[in-house]
């Protein structure tokens, strides 16, 4: 009868190979992806967020630049922004202070418009969705802070927040905005002072909200339903 050989060890295939390092590249590119969308940690920001608090917004990292952190609480969910003391520090100390006394709770993001894209809220004559309407978008605070714009490497891109004001350039009070486009033509008018770190999907929800779109008519560029387009609150994470 034949003798049997010895059975010895399988060589890995090269198929199995190659597939490993398929899905390690594919693992890669969709972390990536999600960075990407979800916005990153400018200025020198370092760490990953872990966890989640009861705002809704990741447990932010520990800064190395000293930027703050905040959960921006509203009707389509929660985001998270990095604020930027060191580029423009009255604007952000002012916005620190008004979202601390809750001078952000229950106010409209009563502009959400395309030219420029932006979305925009701080007015306090939307509280609770009241008042009249066609005064939406003149209110402010008691405080003013001055146009901050010597860092140039800071630009009104998509996920970006800026200081809205009047015609006075140094008339910034507590009405913001946020890019959800890049608008770079704003570069030099407007204070940029913060980045959505996470939830941008939040922010393009709120840019999503049906307005009305006629240029001549009442309302224009507000929210037909002030409900879907609320800011509920601002939240001071870490910082400041």
């Amino acid at each position: 009868m034949p003798v049997r050989k010895p059975r010895g060890r399988k060589r890995p295939s090269h198929r199995r190979a190659y597939l490993s390092i398929a899905l390690l590249v594919l693992l890669a590119g969709s972390s990536i992806t999600y960075i990407y969308l979800n916005g990153y940690f400018p200025g020198g920001s370092s760490g990953s967020t872990t966890g989640t608090n009861d705002t809704g917004c990741p447990t932010p990292p520990i800064s190395s630049s000293g930027d703050i952190f905040a959960c921006v609480k509203t009707s389509q969910g929660s985001f998270e922004v990095a604020l930027f003391p060191g580029s423009a520090p009255k604007t952000v100390a002012n916005f620190v202070a008004l979202a601390r006394s809750g001078f952000y709770d229950n106010l409209v993001w009563h502009r959400i418009a395309t030219n420029p894209a932006v979305i925009q809220t701080g007015d306090r004559l939307t509280k609770n969705a009241g008042g009249n309407r066609s005064y939406w978008g003149t209110g402010g605070s008691s405080t003013t802070v001055p146009l901050e714009v010597s860092n140039s490497s800071l630009h009104n891109d998509r996920g970006y927040l800026g200081m809205a004001r009047g015609q006075d350039i140094n008339s910034g009070s507590s009405q913001f905005y946020i890019n959800t486009q890049n608008n770079r033509d704003l570069d030099g008018s407007y204070t940029v002072f913060g980045v959505v770190t996470s939830g941008m999907n939040v922010v393009d929800a709120l840019a999503s909200v049906p307005t009305y779109t006629n240029p001549n008519g009442l309302y224009y560029e507000q929210p037909v339903d002030p409900s879907q387009a609320e800011l509920i609150s601002i939240t001071i994470l870490s910082g400041g």
